[in-house]
Order: structure tokens, then sequence, then C-alpha cells
């Protein structure tokens, strides 16, 4: 099977539609890592893109559980409070409903996957280096476990010991995954946070075991006024332009 891997959409239309015609005919299935909603203004139209695509399965993101009233809004900064609050304010009541049924990562997609938001053992916690990933150790169940949440593409090897295999840079960058165990993070479609502004997403074929991490250009400017437009902190604006 051939997956499109989404993670950290974060309510940006045009990165996700950017997205979609980058990839167009790669893939048959789609995997959802959490993070639909928040900093972007069009968080209805994402939810709704979304859920008209051939998803094989889909796990909630931090900013996901609190619009949608799961979880308190206490452990978000002061600007993506206001985002948080602001995208509750404007989802449908059908939207909502979605987001909450959302389940909780990990979730298991064949004998080879799985896929998380944040850590395995705790959708909210952050994969950044090797300490991190060796805390997720005992918690892996599949050869390769694909997490978001961190906006930042990132390969670790598992075994025989945890090794960042870093950077991730270029338009395609192939992930070698072998007879060995890996943690894998695709970069996020709509808040990029790696110093390189383009959506990133990946494309996992399962069967010859063939994952690539792959970046695209979209249309910052637009997605930018709309933030702005919106009455969001222009710094969600700023941001997109620099990829951080």
């Amino acid at each position: 099977m051939r997956y499109l891997v989404l993670s950290d959409v974060h309510a940006n239309l045009e990165a996700l539609s950017a997205v979609l015609d980058a990839s167009a005919g790669e893939w048959e299935q789609v995997l959802v890592l959490g993070d639909l909603v928040g900093y972007g203004a069009d968080p209805n139209a994402v939810i709704d893109r979304v859920r008209a695509l051939p998803v094989a399965a889909m796990v909630r993101g931090n900013h996901d559980k609190v619009a949608a009233g799961l979880a308190s809004v206490d452990s978000f900064n002061h600007v993506a409070r206001l985002a948080i609050e602001w995208t509750t304010a404007v989802l449908t009541p059908e939207n909502l409903r979605w987001l909450a049924a959302l389940p909780q990562g990990p979730v298991a997609i064949d004998a080879m996957t799985e896929i998380c938001h944040g850590a395995p053992w705790d959708e909210d916690a952050y994969l950044f280096d090797e300490r991190d990933v060796e805390r997720a150790r005992p918690s892996l169940a599949r050869p390769l476990s694909l997490f978001g949440h961190t906006h930042v593409p990132s390969i670790f090897r598992i075994e025989p010991s945890v090794e960042a295999m870093l950077p991730v840079r270029g338009e395609r960058c192939r992930v070698p995954i072998d007879d060995g165990r890996y943690l894998v993070n695709c970069g996020a479609v709509g808040q990029p946070r790696d110093s390189d502004p383009r959506a990133a997403f990946g494309l996992l074929d399962s069967d010859p075991r063939a994952l690539t991490i792959v970046r695209t250009p979209y249309d910052v400017a637009t997605a930018q006024t709309k933030i702005l437009h919106a009455g969001l902190p222009a710094v969600l604006a700023q941001r997109l332009a620099l990829g951080r």
C-alpha cells in the first residue's frame, strides 16, 4: 500500500492544497498524524478537505484536543492560546464533534508501521533528540513509528543504538528503512520549523519498505493574508515565511 503521510497541517489550506497537488498519483491512502487545526485561518476548510480523503488511519494532536474541549488551554503559550480560542469559536458544531472523536495514538497501520502525534507513550511529549527517543524505545510496537508534533523532519534509527540520521534536506529525502527499527517525523505540512518554509510530507510504500520525506512550495502570501484578516496574531503570519 502507498500512503501519503500528513502531520501538523494547522489550518493552512494553501499548504495542504499544494501537498495534495504535488503528491497526486503517488499514493492510495492517507495517514494523518494530528494537529489539523490551530495557528492558521482555515480550520473548517482543512477539516472538510481531509475528511474527503481516503484516510486509512488518523490520530489527534494536542491542538485538535484543546480545540475540541478535551484538554485545557493552560499548557499553551499566549499566541497559541489566542489562536486556539479563535479556532474553537469558528469551527462548525459538526467539525468540533468530529475533532473530539479522533482517536489517541499510537495506532497500528500494519505489521511494519504505527502512527502517533507526539511520543508513543504520551501524545503530548516531544521527540527532539536521541535522549527523547531512548525513552520511547520500550513503547515502540512496530519497526517504523511515524510521529509529528515537533514540526521538524527527523529520522532516528533505534537499533542497535539510538542514532539521529540528520540532517533532512532537499526536495526529496529517502529514508533508508532496512531491517532495523525507526522513529521518523516527516515534518509539518502547514507550520514547518526547520528554517525551510516549504510544506513537508511523507510518501510511504509499505511493500518495499520505502519512505520519502518531500518538500513543496506553497502560496505563503495568501496564507499570511488570511491569518491577518482573521485578526490572529501577526507573528503567526510572519513565521510562515521563515519556516520557524
